[in-house]
């Protein structure tokens, strides 16, 4: 089948600016302090002696571009050596250099630095992810035979975490970006230059990156502005030299200065290094600067046990929060690549209702490329683990305005780095309701451990998506009775696919019958995780170990979701009334208050045993009763309703990470 969108791991960068959505253009200020403590206690060393007034240029290369070599030999014949920044997850990529390349560069003088495992956004992953990220990129260079002794923050996002982190894996500095003045509008107030003994090792401040706006003037700018006000260190920041259109890409990257005003800009400097006399200029790599030891590889980091059942995307409501301040959820990332202008926000409400919420990205300006949200591209933390030759359903709920919208796939490939996959076999229609949409994989390629499934839009315009889910095929349960027909199909199969319900053994789910008592105990045990359940937790006089579900209604007991019957009972096999529904639901929510304002059913009065219970379960619109307006409190409740409960429970209150 023909694909709209077909792409290479060349076309589909990993990044397109050095900040990533919702991050703050400056350093983070309130870092200093906490940094420089976590510093001494770790026996940094201090920067090398520099005298005061040189300026100082450091060439600097981010991302292990492939097109950066011939930039590298243009240094070695002017007489200069750059520090590139390589995430050894990129290297041996297409577009990206080989492990030879980055050995010769070392060979040849050049410094080599590390820039983490896939370009992670260090602020906003977990201390595991960042501990791999970090420490497994430094000991995967050294093994390479590589001398890293420095760091340069992918996306310039840091936090006091990332940077003690970056301390403890053994680097003697860290490079930020936007923080020296420069042509970027915002810039005006900064310093001309970095202290040459550098007052925050690891934030070490450089102007903006260089892309294809720059002109040779604009950079000669930051050299001469640093000259002229006491000089300083000025690092620069390359990314792609030459055209920008990589191999399998249709679009040029951005992130470009052109070989000539490359050439130009190093000869240009060359003048200002032998010629003048006054106020010569020096070109030293970052290790020359900042000096200090190589310290002692780090241990490798061990990536988290893969999850291969249940819904495999970590926080799929997009309802839990970003690490230090960012904008994007936790274990999610913006993405995108070629002309355009991307916004990420949260917005309300999302898909369950008014107090959930949803991503929105809007396009503008766009000539060419996408925008999409993704779980993170990382190490292990978020990223859903895969397995080779296995097939994955992925769903999403959204909303649109802009067409041109479809599935987007990635896999990270035994190696650690990522590549695109593949794309939805087509277009998602424009919609102005919440849809649900769905999209079986290919089978997983060889060697792939993990992969990435979003929405992405290819146009000016719209998408808000939400409540994600992905599943191994292998691991799917279909039962014989319900079909595709069946009014809560998509609840019943939610709740299999994460495995709350595991039906009968005749393989069927029996969606019409009453669910008993003991089965509500086990649907809502599984719901939370299937905890530990307390040694004292009480018992009742007619549940005995040999109950199918005993530790399950313990659970329950321990938690105070259910009191039982006055005389002792549970009565594990009695139908549970819907009324007696809603009370369970209430209490596993901690009985919350119930709003003024909530829904009342004509058939429930305050004279109902759960009147309040029955309100809350309308407010939260995981029921709205029959279409005669009546809840109907004393009926038995079907099997299939109760999926359908549990799953717009889930929507509602869905798990924080």
């Amino acid at each position: 089948m023909t694909l709209l969108h077909r792409s290479t791991a060349a076309s589909e960068p990993r990044h397109r600016a050095e900040r990533p959505p919702g991050r703050r253009k400056a350093r983070w200020l309130a870092a200093s302090t906490t940094v420089a403590l976590a510093a001494s206690l770790l026996g940094l060393t201090a920067p090398a002696a520099n005298a005061v007034g040189e300026t100082v240029v450091t060439l600097t290369f981010d991302d292990a571009n492939a097109d950066q070599v011939a930039a590298a030999d243009k240094l070695v014949s002017s007489g200069m050596r750059g520090t590139f920044f390589l995430p050894s997850g990129y290297m041996n990529q297409t577009n990206y250099m080989t492990t030879a390349q980055a050995q010769a560069l070392q060979a040849a003088g050049h410094e080599i630095g590390g820039h983490s495992v896939t370009h992670a956004d260090l602020a906003a992953v977990g201390t595991d992810e960042l501990g791999r990220q970090v420490c497994n990129d430094r000991a995967t260079l050294m093994g390479y035979g590589l001398d890293v002794q420095n760091f340069a923050y992918p996306f310039a996002s840091s936090s006091p975490t990332a940077a003690a982190a970056v301390a403890a894996c053994g680097y003697n500095s860290a490079r930020g970006l936007g923080d020296i003045r420069s042509k970027v509008v915002g810039s005006e107030t900064f310093p001309f230059a970095e202290s040459l003994t550098p007052g925050d090792l690891y934030y070490t401040g450089a102007p903006d990156q260089l892309d294809e706006t720059w002109t040779l003037a604009d950079i000669q700018t930051l050299v001469t502005q640093a000259q002229a006000n006491g000089g300083g260190w000025v690092q620069l920041t390359f990314h792609h030299i030459g055209t920008g259109i990589l191999i399998g890409s249709p679009v040029k990257d951005p992130l470009t200065v052109s070989t000539d005003t490359f050439n130009q800009f190093i000869d240009w400097l060359a003048g200002q290094r032998d010629t003048n006399v006054t106020n010569p200029v020096l070109v030293k790599t970052v290790k020359e600067v900042i000096g200090g030891t190589t310290k002692p590889a780090p241990a490798v980091v061990p990536a988290p046990t893969p999850q291969t059942a249940g819904n495999l995307i970590k926080n799929p409501s997009l309802e839990t929060a970003g690490l230090n301040g960012s904008l994007l959820p936790r274990c999610w990332q913006g993405g995108g690549y070629g002309t355009n202008t991307r916004a990420f926000t949260a917005v309300t409400p999302g898909h369950a209702g008014t107090a959930t919420a949803a991503q929105q990205l809007v396009i503008s300006g766009y000539t060419d490329g996408d925008g999409k949200l993704l779980p993170q591209l990382d190490t292990g933390e978020c990223a859903p683990s895969a397995t080779p030759g296995h097939t994955y359903l992925a769903k999403a709920w959204y909303k649109s305005t802009g067409g041109n919208t479809q599935f987007d796939l990635h896999y990270r490939t035994a190696a650690g780095s990522w590549t695109y996959w593949t794309s939805g076999p087509q277009y998602l229609p424009t919609n102005n309701v919440w849809t649900q949409v769905s999209f079986t994989t290919p089978a997983v390629p060889a060697g792939a451990t993990a992969i990435s499934v979003g929405l992405n839009m290819l146009n000016n315009g719209t998408l808000v998506t939400d409540d994600y889910e992905l599943y191994d095929t292998v691991g799917i349960k279909t039962f014989s009775d319900v079909a595709a027909t069946n009014q809560f199909y998509n609840e019943i199969s939610w709740l299999s696919n994460n495995l709350i319900t595991q039906g009968y053994a005749d393989g069927t789910f029996r969606p019409g019958a009453s669910i008993n008592r003991d089965a509500m105990a086990a649907f809502l045990y599984r719901l939370a995780g299937s905890p530990a359940v307390p040694a004292n937790a009480p018992t009742f006089t007619d549940v005995t170990p040999s109950n199918q579900f005993y530790n399950e209604i313990r659970w329950l007991a321990a938690q105070g979701i259910t009191t039982g019957y006055t005389d002792g009972t549970y009565r594990p096999l009695a139908p549970v009334n819907r009324d007696a529904m809603a009370a369970f639901l209430y209490r596993y929510n901690g009985k919350p208050a119930v709003p003024t304002t909530a829904p009342t059913f004509p058939d429930v009065t305050t004279g109902n045993q759960f009147y309040n219970e029955i309100r809350w379960l309308a407010a939260t619109a995981i029921t709205t009763g029959y279409p005669d307006g009546t809840f109907r409190p004393v009926q038995p409740i079907g099997r299939d309703a109760m999926a359908a409960f549990v799953y717009r429970y889930n929507l509602n209150f869905p798990k924080g990470m």
